[in-house]
């Protein structure tokens, strides 16, 4: 993916997500045709390595399903190089509303940072928000890689966005962007996650495509099943 213009990223909204067996995500691409775009990057492997403490207090605390819950990741797009662009997320979610701060970076720069060296970016209150929470929560470091295939989708006069991820998965150790994409399966073969993304309401034809789909919001955490499944392995 190529370095955006802004590297600076601010945004605020609501995220709904449901998990589809494979005959309910066709169904789904079929009928949101005509709706939604898929936009120009098509199918992308995404790479996201969630930062913790070492005793995993942040997704203890996620898992435990708290009004407000923070998290932060750096995230690719395909296997990363020490030269290309990577991004920061620190991601919260409070009563059902997501705030994401988001800055673009290089994998030497982000190491640098949470080794307490340097900025994250060129100051600002972005900055300030980031390495608050660094500090805060100190000796955050590597603690698990996800990965998924997404196909997102936009409403090209609308703020509404999509994204179905497939083949999500995960793993606990080589937390390293730049070697590979494989990982151990989050969900049975086929399933895929849907997200919702809208900053006001959800338009009332993707209700009823929903509805009609007996597709069913749920509570869903990448991060969140991977560890679970990693204790169960552990004991």
């Amino acid at each position: 993916m190529a370095a955006v213009s802004n590297p600076v990223v601010v945004m605020k909204r609501y995220e709904m997500k449901y998990i589809l067996s494979g005959s309910q995500t066709e169904y789904f691409k079929k009928a949101v045709e005509g709706h939604m775009k898929i936009d120009k990057f098509g199918l992308t492997s995404i790479a996201s390595l969630y930062y913790d403490t070492p005793n995993y207090r942040l997704i203890r605390t996620s898992i435990e399903k708290p009004p407000f819950k923070e998290k932060i990741r750096l995230r690719s797009y395909g296997i990363a190089t020490e030269q290309s662009p990577v991004f920061l997320e620190l991601k919260r979610k409070a009563y059902g509303i997501v705030y994401k701060r988001r800055v673009q970076s290089t994998i030497p720069l982000v190491d640098k940072f949470f080794r307490g060296v340097g900025d994250i970016c060129a100051g600002g209150q972005i900055n300030r928000e980031i390495t608050t929470f660094r500090d805060y929560y100190e000796n955050l470091a590597p603690a698990c890689l996800i990965i998924y295939d997404r196909i997102a989708y936009f409403q090209p006069d609308g703020d509404l966005r999509l994204t179905i991820d497939h083949n999500p998965r995960y793993r606990y150790d080589d937390l390293d962007l730049t070697t590979s994409m494989d990982g151990n399966s989050l969900l049975p073969e086929g399933s895929t996650i849907l997200e919702v993304k809208v900053q006001q309401a959800v338009p009332l034809w993707l209700s009823e495509i929903l509805t009609k789909g007996k597709i069913y919001k749920g509570s869903f955490s990448k991060y969140g099943e991977a560890y679970k499944q990693q204790l169960l392995k552990s004991k």
